[in-house]
């Protein structure tokens, strides 16, 4: 199953230096291709894999970003149960609820739990199982104010976000909405009796599992010991000035939220060589920021 070969994923990724991807299609039975998608996921829920280059190199997670294993507590393990035991009524997985199952087993402590998951899309989950139209006000990106009424299909988690996909009556056309911009949610006693079809996944090229590209960053004498702790595994050169400069392969770096808050936060003790890009997007960040501080 999918979201279990992905947590899988993830931990082993957190626990290892450098993986490669065909050690991981070997290990869960998978295709190459598949272990590049799933790389993708990973990326793009805001986990910051970066590859290696070489004969021995792989994929791994950025050094700043690993926790001690030591530091996983009863508490860890009863949250993780928590979200998971959400996800399942999400997907009614019988994968996952072995996942859960196991999890018990590590947990022996008499720890009260702490953390509580209410998912709105579990109302949607239930639109969606008895086709019953849904109506609710709606922001867009432009954060315009929207009332729909919508025939709910499935349910989607990705980016860190969950979606509701499904037959917009305002639009008359298949639309797809975030479910945190979703208000005053209401299930109508409305059966909708036309058939939908839900749409495949993209399919993906070679070209398209190549979203991996160099950034290079300059780093003044004074600011090296900062950026090692976040960058220890990339590639670094030192120059005759004192500086250093440091290359690292990252998943879609123009895109990479994790990315930005990391550079931002060396300021002007570093400075982004390449992609191009990705430069204007830290300049047009650093105005806003001046902007904010205009009159302080």
């Amino acid at each position: 199953m999918k979201l279990e070969r992905l947590l899988s994923i993830i931990f082993k990724l957190l626990h290892n230096e450098i993986l490669s991807a065909s050690s991981l299609a070997d290990e869960f039975q998978v295709s190459t291709r598949t272990i590049y998608r799933d790389i993708e996921a990973i990326c793009a829920a805001g986990i910051p894999v970066v590859s290696y280059q070489g004969a021995n190199g792989g994929f791994g997670i950025m050094r700043g970003y690993k926790f001690d294993k030591s530091l996983i507590g009863s508490h860890d393990v009863l949250n993780l149960i928590t979200v998971l035991s959400s996800l399942s009524s999400v997907f009614e997985d019988k994968e996952v609820e072995h996942t859960i199952d196991r999890l018990k087993t590590l947990d022996t402590s008499e720890s009260s739990r702490t953390l509580y998951v209410n998912l709105e899309s579990l109302r949607l989950r239930k639109a969606i199982q008895e086709k019953k139209a849904v109506r609710f006000d709606y922001v867009s990106n432009k954060n315009e104010f929207t009332s729909r009424e919508a025939e709910p299909i499935h349910l989607h988690y990705k980016f860190r976000n969950w979606y509701v996909y499904g037959f917009c009556r305002e639009r008359q056309d298949d639309r797809e909405f975030r479910v945190s911009r979703m208000m005053n949610i209401t299930i109508t006693q409305e059966e909708f009796l036309r058939s939908h079809k839900v749409k495949d996944e993209p399919s993906y090229s070679e070209s398209d599992l190549g979203g991996f590209a160099d950034v290079v960053i300059w780093v003044n004498p004074n600011s090296i010991a900062k950026v090692l702790d976040q960058f220890q595994n990339a590639s670094k050169v030192m120059n005759r000035d004192g500086s250093m400069t440091f290359t690292i392969s990252v998943y879609r770096p123009q895109h990479a939220g994790w990315l930005k808050s990391i550079l931002l936060s060396f300021g002007s003790g570093a400075k982004m060589i390449k992609p191009v890009e990705l430069q204007s997007i830290l300049m047009d960040e650093a105005e806003k920021i001046m902007k904010i501080y205009k009159d302080v």
